[in-house]
């Protein structure tokens, strides 16, 4: 039996590294995709629906009648982890594989893989301490890390082989990175601030949310203004890769800020704040492209 499975495991070897591509692209849609599931957990005031972690109750790990609707989708949110593990254990895998070709994949894949449980961890945490605004948006900002990491893996595998930029154009792209991340950490303070607790007893920040809207906003136009002036860069530099890639971190920003804007107006409706944790992960993924688009790469 043991030689049986060793020699079916070393045979599944090359086909999981043959697959290593489409397992990277699977890493990065999962973990937008849980982003989402995640905030569908909050927008139904599902977060305490398993009062305790790990189990869902104290003396069950199954959510029971009694918890209704709301411990079903807590539970099955959970259980969404483990979707995540089996793709990012299996991509690991399949670097490791081809780890000659490949070693920086190895090193990014295993950073990927530890980042599933630590989340898991982590949103335990924010269980046990009643949905506190400031663990969930910690728990959401890990996530932005995570889809970053996955961006820089798929580009490190399949990226069109470029030249470096100008270091003043580099710095730019830096600079709005980093402006870029700020208006994801106050996105998460806007959140934390809001009705939108993920469950009726969680406390808030108790932070002004009109105010920090305004403040959320004013950072997003600092954002645009920063892409539209690395997008001019782009063109006179001559560099196609560059000004794609910020062109389409342009439209995922206009898209963000119409969905911003709808939703402040509109008392913030359940689905479009859905929609604006999307843009969320598209955000942090355009991002990552703009600032590898800065740097040498050779073709693999």
């Amino acid at each position: 039996m043991g030689v049986n499975l060793a020699a079916r495991w070393a045979a599944l070897q090359p086909v999981l590294g043959a697959r290593l591509i489409p397992l990277a692209w699977a890493n990065l849609v999962a973990n937008i995709g849980i982003v989402v599931t995640g905030g569908a957990v909050r927008l139904t005031g599902s977060g305490l629906g398993c009062p305790t972690w790990p189990k869902c109750t104290e003396d069950s790990y199954l959510p029971h009648e009694a918890l209704g609707i709301n411990g079903a989708i807590e539970f099955g949110n959970r259980m969404l982890t483990y979707v995540l593990v089996i793709i990012a254990v299996s991509c690991w895998l399949a670097a490791r594989n081809r780890a000659t070709e490949h070693p920086l994949a190895v090193r990014l894949s295993t950073i990927i893989a530890l980042g599933i449980p630590a989340q898991a961890v982590l949103g335990g945490i924010t269980v046990l301490t009643d949905l506190n605004p400031w663990i969930v948006g910690l728990h959401l900002l890990v996530s932005m890390a995570i889809v970053g990491v996955c961006v820089i893996l798929l580009d490190h595998l399949r990226g069109p082989a470029r030249s470096g930029i100008t270091s003043t154009v580099g710095r730019l792209a830096w600079f709005l990175f980093a402006v870029g991340w700020l208006v994801l950490y106050l996105g998460t303070v806007v959140t934390g601030s809001g009705p939108h607790s993920g469950d009726l007893e969680s406390r808030r920040t108790g932070l002004d949310p009109q105010v920090m809207s305004h403040v959320h906003a004013w950072a997003v136009y600092v954002l645009v203004a920063l892409t539209v002036g690395l997008l001019w860069a782009a063109h006179r530099t001559s560099s196609p890769v560059l000004f794609r890639a910020t062109a389409g971190l342009l439209g995922v920003e206009l898209l963000q800020g119409t969905i911003g804007f709808w939703q402040y107006f509109t008392d913030l409706p359940e689905v479009l704040v859905a929609f604006h944790m999307l843009g969320a992960g598209l955000t942090s993924a355009a991002l990552t492209w703009v600032v590898l688009t800065t740097r040498p790469r050779r073709t693999t």
